[in-house]
């Protein structure tokens, strides 16, 4: 008979883990109790990525298959033991998010079904700084892998000339992301305009590649530098979670010398583990030498020097200064049109 629940002992606490044996990706038949042994085996890289901060969970009860949806509150009836940090939505709504102390709060979490867990870029007891620079490439509609892995050398090109050292992960699904480490000096404010700083000098180095372009229309078929994902409030899908897909892939941090080479769809909670144990955490040295954002705040007082706006912020966030109208270029100019008839 399948075991009603388990008991594990995990940093220290006793975790209860129930209907260990439901399962969760259904391609390979994995269950609760194989996520929950993944995260165990890649346990010092996970907590060095996502420890001390907070995290809203993306929960599947029924596993990947099944209905989905965000929990950034608590739920009532959590353990005492669970530490919680105040956060904000950019409206200013306040919850209790879960912060990642240890693996049992990834455990428990993952009995409530979390298959995903979106991360905050700034540490739970330092929330006034933004200690992380993400830079997405999101691949637009008719984009294969192999030119998101040219727009990714192409930034880390650019990232060498300004001597900021940078760590690549998959995004899980079918872009990559991009981190810097950074010092406790900038806000989410101007942690986003070094980004926007950033996409913007992409797309001018390879309009063919790459695009800035908030608006999907102008967007082309190209690779998207996703500058909002460094918004405020704004979380990004945690380096080595797992993807609520039916092969259980990871979001799984990889060397340089790997990106022209790795499949993303090949790294899930199958293969993950045992690649960490045979050349560890490529992600190892970043907390060693945290960047300064100066060159990239420096591109960005530069581009506002020319004359250039603000990119647009999303649409939940209020109008921002020096923002530009919050409209499409297409129906923008269907208005124009109207106004003139």
């Amino acid at each position: 008979m399948a075991a009603d629940a388990v008991m594990l002992e995990v940093a220290g606490r006793e975790v209860r883990v129930s209907n260990p044996d439901k399962v969760f990706f259904g391609a390979r038949g994995e269950t609760k109790l194989d996520l929950v042994e993944y995260y165990l085996s890649v346990a010092e890289p996970l907590m060095r990525a996502m420890g001390g901060r907070p995290v809203l969970l993306e929960r599947y009860p029924d596993g990947a298959s099944g209905k989905s949806f965000f929990q950034k509150r608590v739920p009532k009836g959590a353990p005492e033991w669970l530490t919680t940090t105040v956060v904000s939505t950019p409206n200013g709504t306040l919850s209790n998010a879960m912060v990642a102390v240890d693996l049992a709060h990834v455990v428990w979490a993952v009995n409530m079904g979390c298959l995903g867990f979106h991360v905050w870029p700034y540490l739970a007891h330092v929330p006034a700084f933004a200690d992380e620079l993400r830079i997405d490439l999101d691949p637009q509609p008719g984009v294969g892998f192999d030119q998101v892995r040219e727009a990714a050398r192409e930034v880390k090109a650019a990232f060498d000339e300004l001597r900021m050292a940078v760590y690549l992960k998959t995004s899980g699904r079918r872009g990559l992301h991009v981190y810097a480490r950074l010092a406790h000096r900038w806000d989410s404010y101007a942690v986003r305009a070094a980004a926007v700083a950033l996409a913007r000098e992409m797309a001018r180095r390879r309009p063919d590649l790459i695009t800035d372009a908030w608006w999907k229309e102008e967007r082309g078929r190209r690779v998207f530098v996703d500058f909002n994902q460094n918004a405020p409030h704004k979380t990004v899908f945690g380096a080595w979670s797992t993807r609520p897909r039916v092969r259980a892939q990871v979001s799984a941090p990889i060397g340089w010398d790997e990106v022209d080479d790795v499949e993303p769809n090949d790294l899930t909670i199958a293969t993950v583990g045992a690649r960490v144990a045979q050349i560890g955490d490529p992600w190892a040295a970043m907390d060693g030498e945290p960047a300064s954002l100066e060159p990239l705040l420096e591109w960005h007082a530069r581009d506002m020097a020319a004359g250039l706006m603000d990119a647009p912020w999303p649409p939940v966030y209020p109008k921002m200064p020096n923002e530009p109208p919050r409209v499409a270029p297409s129906r923008a100019a269907r208005t124009t049109e109207s106004v003139r008839e």
